[in-house]
């Protein structure tokens, strides 16, 4: 959060969250070929770029070539998907965010436990809460599976939600979770515009 970045939303998303903030990426965006999308993500004189959706992943043959290819560059990869679809393939060099979605999202899950074996040190988990019943549901399972022992965690809220960033960062403080609280930047810089 904070740094620079070329983000690149993929259209297409295989779940429906409860309060997605970006439905248009299920079905609409402008198609490119690799060498006209790596064109345009070179042109930004940005070395991190970050893949999301929707859900990059159900583009995986498309997408890996980009990625190595930007990797042979010096870029930095992240890649954010729903966790929906195992990780497996993807460059070693590549930075993996995995949501686990929650009940609340109304696509709780979805999650495929077998990428918890696929998620190295660099990588991250994230869980993202729109109500005190996620927090719980987020804490039990980050104690049930050890997560802090081996993952790096981070958690966000849905904007507008009920639960507010001042009661999540004093249960984490109360819980001692070791987790990384984020605040999505973009919302409070630009509202709700869509990217360029």
């Amino acid at each position: 959060m904070g740094l620079p970045c070329v983000f690149v939303r993929l259209t297409g998303c295989n779940l429906r969250c409860d309060w997605c903030d970006t439905q248009y990426a299920y079905d609409e965006g402008t198609e490119y070929t690799a060498e006209a999308l790596i064109s345009i993500i070179e042109k930004f004189n940005v070395k991190l770029v970050e893949f999301t959706g929707g859900e990059p992943l159900l583009q995986k043959n498309k997408l890996i070539p980009i990625m190595e290819h930007l990797l042979s560059k010096d870029y930095k990869i992240l890649l954010e998907t729903n966790g929906s679809i195992l990780v497996k393939d993807i460059p070693e060099e590549v930075v993996k965010i995995i949501d686990i979605k929650l009940k609340g999202s109304g696509e709780g899950g979805t999650f495929l436990a077998k990428n918890l074996n696929l998620i190295r040190k660099k990588d991250e988990i994230k869980f993202v809460l729109s109500s005190i019943f996620d927090y719980n549901e987020m804490k039990d399972i980050i104690i049930k599976n050890h997560l802090e022992e081996s993952k790096s965690i981070l958690v966000s809220r849905v904007f507008g939600s009920e639960i507010t960033d001042e009661q999540i960062a004093e249960k984490l403080l109360k819980d001692g979770l070791t987790v990384r609280y984020q605040i999505q930047l973009h919302k409070l810089i630009w509202g709700d515009k869509k990217g360029k």
